[in-house]
């Protein structure tokens, strides 16, 4: 059965905090990989609305405020925005925290968004289609989505024997679609694994044009995170996509 992953959070969300030590000064898109500084796929952000959707501990809203958005973040972990509370009040940014599902948007008018972002957080929820649905009800015409999450190909790794010196294993099927099941610190998380075919075909429907795929390769000399995996030099660890709405 798949886990509660809103519950799993609220668990893990002061080990999280505490081991990642991210940066609000950018906006991060995952482990080990370049920033918005380096994609400059969400555009100059000044006087613009921009919500990020699974914001965690608001580390990305505190930067977007930074840049003159009016920073609006949703999570569904309670403990998760109880530290992005406090880290705002800490930083001295002002920025517009919500509880809830990813997809449960009716506070936001139609049409008033200038920019949604996510940074893993897509791979928890079980309805994407819902929340693309709600994305472009919320998005300004043309005005884009741009979110990472683990890349599919990595699913189908087992990264632990190639950490240990072993080759690389193919641990599942790219096709596979079931959940994924996996503890952190003893906490159990489900992973909801989408092909990219099934991505695109997911904005598709939902009235998004697909403009930028990228596959972040790390930079062989930089810093290594907590979450850092051999792996990570020979298959993607993240897929980032820009979509934009279409139609109203």
């Amino acid at each position: 059965m798949p886990a509660d992953n809103a519950a799993a959070w609220d668990r893990y969300a002061a080990a999280y905090q505490a081991g990642a030590q991210l940066p609000t000064d950018v906006v991060h898109y995952g482990p080990d990989i370049g920033t918005e500084a380096d994609f400059r796929l969400c555009g100059d952000v000044a006087g613009k609305r921009v919500l990020e959707l699974g914001c965690g501990g608001a580390q990305s809203c505190i930067a977007f405020a930074r840049q003159g958005a009016h920073a609006i973040g949703v999570d569904f972990s309670a403990e998760q925005l109880a530290f992005a509370r406090r880290l705002c009040e800490r930083e001295g940014v002002r920025v517009e925290l919500h509880h809830g599902d990813l997809a449960e948007l009716a506070f936001i008018r139609a049409d008033s968004i200038d920019v949604v972002f996510s940074a893993y957080a897509f791979n928890h929820v079980a309805d994407l289609n819902r929340v693309f649905r709600q994305v472009h009800r919320v998005l300004k015409p043309e005005a884009p989505l741009v979110f990472s999450l683990p890349h599919p190909a990595y699913d189908m790794i087992d990264d632990d024997a190639t950490d240990e010196g072993g080759p690389l294993l193919i641990r599942r099927s790219y096709f596979d679609r079931s959940p994924i099941d996996y503890e952190l610190d003893g906490i159990a998380f489900t992973d909801h694994h989408r092909t990219i075919g099934d991505l695109f075909t997911s904005l598709s429907r939902a009235n998004f044009k697909v403009d930028t795929i990228l596959e972040p390769e790390p930079d062989p000399t930089g810093p290594r995170s907590s979450a850092w995996r051999d792996a990570f030099t020979m298959v993607p660890r993240t897929l980032v996509i820009r979509a934009r709405k279409q139609g109203i």
